[in-house]
C-alpha cells in the first residue's frame, strides 16, 4: 500500500500539493515552481482557485494564524474555515471586542 498523502502549499506561487505524510525526517519540502518552503496544511485541504486572489489571502490569514486542515476522526473533515476576506475579517474583529484567540476565533461558524 503506497504511503498516505498529504497537502502542501506555496503562498507566493497560488500553488497545491499532494506529498507523503511527513514522518520522522521533519524536512523541508519545498515548492518546484520557486524553491520556497512549502506549509503543511493537512488532507482535508480543498485549495482556492489560483486566479482567486482574495481567496488565497483568506488562506494565507488562516495559516499564518495556525489554522490547519487535518481530518477529525469522529466528524471526518476539518470543520468551518473562511473562505472569504469579509468573513475572516469579521471573525477578526469578533476575536479583538471579546478578547478570544485568533485561531479560535476564524475557526467559529458563526459571529454573534
Amino acid at each position: 500500500m503506497p504511503p498516505a498523502k498529504t497537502a502542501f502549499v506555496c503562498l507566493p506561487c497560488r500553488a497545491s500539493y499532494k506529498q507523503p505524510r511527513p514522518g520522522r525526517d521533519n524536512r523541508v519540502r519545498t515548492c518546484p515552481r520557486c524553491a520556497g518552503a512549502l506549509i503543511h496544511v493537512g488532507s482535508a485541504f480543498a485549495p482556492p482557485r489560483r486566479r482567486d486572489v482574495a481567496g488565497w489571502r483568506a488562506l494565507a490569514v488562516l495559516l499564518h494564524a495556525g489554522v490547519r486542515f487535518h481530518k477529525d476522526c469522529c466528524f471526518g473533515g476539518p470543520g468551518y474555515r473562511p473562505r472569504t476576506l469579509r468573513e475572516v475579517r469579521e471573525r477578526l474583529a469578533y476575536a479583538r471586542a471579546t478578547g478570544e484567540p485568533f485561531d479560535r476565533a476564524l475557526v467559529r461558524p458563526e459571529v454573534t
